[in-house]
């Protein structure tokens, strides 16, 4: 038995976890953290920043393959994905000492093991009593006033092609790898899946997307969709949509490969990537030992303030399987511990959390799309600004078609329903629009706010102004 009760007990050191544990150490609360594996979860080891790392590694590739556009000449280079894999490594490495930094200078414990939920008995009247098991198969009770579960999620497998790690391969495996294949095929064209075409078809790998939906991204903007489809295509990337696959229509007999049947012919790739989304590391963390709801999906339900149907046990992060996206589980795991301990908690809007893709070119957006306004009863117009436009956007970009920023407006109140970039470094972008719509702003004071010229931002001023009939530039 641990020696003294916590204020919270948090299952999960990713995202939602450590950023949750801070918060709650902020007003002076007793934390600890029960994690597995390493504190950082999958954005730190496994997502977000490697993946970045590696696309940043690709971006140059391309910047030095384009040089000549800038007038400046390479005679040849050549690049290393070992010395790629290595600086990834290293920056992983670097952020997480500074997570382990941040939970010794913040006074929150860490158990390195598996927890687990326990019911009600002589220890506590109420579930929530977590039993941390360790690798050398010594364990602990830590009992608590409060329980977020932040467990995160893990690569969906498909039933009739399981992960092999060879030539079947995961998102983390592909992070792993050691020398890059001639030819991959990617099944799913969600946001895992085209990083990695992007990353893969930069680095050189011949690469195939498979969706079996009728379009790539579907959640997203049709005219972004589109567009980047086009783009990648044009860089070499090959797509088969609506191309739902099947255990005939897939072979890996073969030792060096795997064999799919698309539009009636037979293609070998060297190796395959499965991203068809991620599953809930719900199933063994002991939630029969509770009132906790899940759904067919095994993701937890939760209230808009991140708490289940046990008034003391929240969760946050993957396993509740809204936006699957770091920055939305940090914002989770903040709500969830200012509702627990009465702190002025403000509910997640998820039309207000920014979605980016890292692909090149970069997606970003925010709210509703004009498909998904029109599912919802609303009347739109649809403003659009080419990034053609934008001085600083053709000295950036070499390429032609330069992308563009579309706005879904409300006729109705002609408020702002959502947003939607493809272009030059519109991930920062967004984080504007996502501060406009905090503060519940207006397109016309977007659009009279000043921008620096040049820059990439004033498409977003054109935007707003373009809204009110008064645009500049377009």
């Amino acid at each position: 038995m641990a020696e003294e009760q916590y204020d919270l007990v948090i299952l999960g050191g990713g995202t939602a976890g450590y950023v949750a544990a801070i918060r709650a150490s902020q007003l002076g609360k007793k934390v600890a953290i029960v994690e597995r594996s390493l504190l950082g979860g999958t954005c730190l080891h496994q997502g977000c920043i490697p993946t970045k790392a590696l696309l940043k590694s690709a971006e140059v590739v391309q910047t030095v393959a384009q040089a000549s556009e800038f007038g400046v000449n390479v005679a040849c280079f050549d690049f290393d994905i070992a010395d790629m894999m290595k600086r990834k490594q290293a920056i992983v490495d670097q952020m997480y000492q500074g997570v382990q930094h941040l939970m010794k200078h913040n006074h929150i414990d860490v158990y390195n093991g598996t927890g687990r939920i326990l019911g009600p008995s002589i220890f506590s009247p109420q579930c929530g009593t977590i039993a941390v098991e360790f690798e050398d198969g010594e364990s602990t009770l830590i009992p608590n006033q409060h329980v977020l579960i932040a467990t995160g999620s893990r690569p969906a497998e498909l039933p009739f092609l399981p992960f092999n790690h060879e030539t079947i391969l995961s998102s983390d495996d592909v992070l792993q790898l050691e020398t890059l294949p001639h030819s991959m095929a990617i099944i799913g064209g969600g946001v895992i899946g085209l990083e990695f075409a992007s990353l893969l078809n930069d680095l050189g790998v011949n690469v195939t997307v498979i969706e079996a939906g009728p379009r790539i991204l579907p959640n997203e903007s049709k005219s972004v969709a589109q567009t980047l489809r086009r783009s990648l295509t044009q860089k070499g990337v090959t797509f088969y949509e609506n191309t739902a696959l099947s255990e005939e229509t897939v072979s890996t007999e073969q030792q060096d490969g795997v064999t799919i049947q698309l539009e009636n012919t037979e293609q070998n790739f060297d190796k395959c990537l499965v991203a068809i989304g991620r599953v809930p590391n719900t199933d063994d963390i002991g939630l029969n030992n509770t009132k906790v709801q899940t759904n067919q999906q095994h993701h937890i339900q939760t209230n808009g303030y991140q708490q289940t149907d046990e008034r003391h046990i929240y969760a946050a992060g993957d396993c509740i399987g809204q936006l699957q996206l770091a920055h939305v589980g940090s914002k989770e795991g903040i709500t969830a511990i200012d509702h627990m301990f009465d702190a002025g908690p403000i509910a997640v809007d998820y039309n207000q959390m920014p979605r980016c893709i890292y692909t090149i070119p970069e997606v970003a957006s925010i709210g509703l799309n004009e498909e998904q306004a029109k599912e919802q009863g609303y009347e739109t117009t649809v403003q659009k600004v080419p990034f053609a436009a934008i001085g600083k956007a053709v000295i950036d970009t070499p390429d032609k078609d330069k992308g563009f920023c579309e706005v879904v407006i409300d006729n109705a109140t002609n408020d702002i329903l959502g947003l939607a970039m493809i272009g030059p470094h519109v991930t920062e972008l967004i984080n504007e629009v996502s501060l406009l719509q905090f503060m519940n702003g207006s397109a016309l004071e977007l659009g009279l706010t000043t921008h620096a010229h040049p820059s990439l931002s004033e498409v977003l001023m054109e935007l707003g102004l373009k809204i009110e009939g008064r645009s500049i530039h377009v």
